[in-house]
């Protein structure tokens, strides 16, 4: 079977990606190293969307899309508790 020349067209340009890269990315994206945006032009991530996606797939930080938006669920970042964790021990000592 023949395939149509956009098919092949879209398929040369399409990157795939492995998962300990998608995983590596999420991890710096959700440690608040990079925003998703940011990760996208750092390692050269063609599609708008894509990163989001993995977060929505792979993230722990339970990535939702409201009003046609991607965002993070309400929290802290990791980074941002462990600082307020630390504070509090201080306190405490």
């Amino acid at each position: 079977m023949e395939r149509s020349e956009a098919e092949v067209r879209r398929k040369s340009t399409q990157k795939e990606y492995s998962l300990v890269f998608k995983l590596q990315v999420d991890t710096e994206v959700e440690e608040g190293y990079l925003t998703y945006k940011q990760a996208q032009r750092k390692y050269g991530i063609q599609g708008r969307s894509t990163v989001l996606v993995w977060l929505r797939k792979h993230g722990t930080f339970g990535w939702r899309k409201p009003e046609g938006k991607m965002s993070k669920a309400k929290g802290p970042t990791p980074r941002e508790e462990i600082r307020q964790l630390k504070l509090e021990l201080e306190r405490a000592k």
